[in-house]
């Protein structure tokens, strides 16, 4: 098996992806692989951002959940080293064919990726609630 076969075999489904003819270019990667990506790479997402909020002295916990919210987004679009972290967990995941995919159109893919991190970061804010308590 190699190494296209391994990355691909560890890659959840997701039956909500949907295919269809006139999709976009950007919709059909995003659908066929970074989807899949970012919901294998979440525990790692999750885990850096608890870092991150570490890294600059628990503010994060001090926050309302709307200001929580808007932190996770300031996060990533204004911290550059760490939406760049975020970019290599992703982008480490692509197959070769994917990443020549990706060079084509990295500028708009890299914005998808990274809205769709935001997103999965905001959908799981509980987690970090969890994790105060324990501080």
């Amino acid at each position: 098996m190699d190494r296209t076969q391994k990355l691909q075999s560890i890659r959840p489904l997701i039956p909500s992806a949907r295919i269809v003819p006139n999709m976009s270019d950007d919709e059909r990667f995003q659908n066929l692989t970074l989807r899949p990506i970012l919901k294998l790479q979440n525990d790692l997402f999750l885990a850096s951002f608890q870092n991150y909020i570490k890294k600059m002295k628990n503010t994060f916990y001090e926050l309302k959940l709307e200001k929580r919210l808007d932190y996770v987004t300031k996060a990533i679009q204004k911290d550059i080293k760490f939406r760049n972290s975020l970019k290599g967990m992703i982008i480490g995941q692509f197959t070769v064919d994917e990443y020549e995919i990706y060079i084509q159109n990295s500028s708009a893919l890299n914005k998808r990726m990274m809205n769709m991190v935001i997103k999965r970061i905001q959908d799981q804010i509980q987690y970090f609630e969890k994790l105060e308590l324990v501080q």
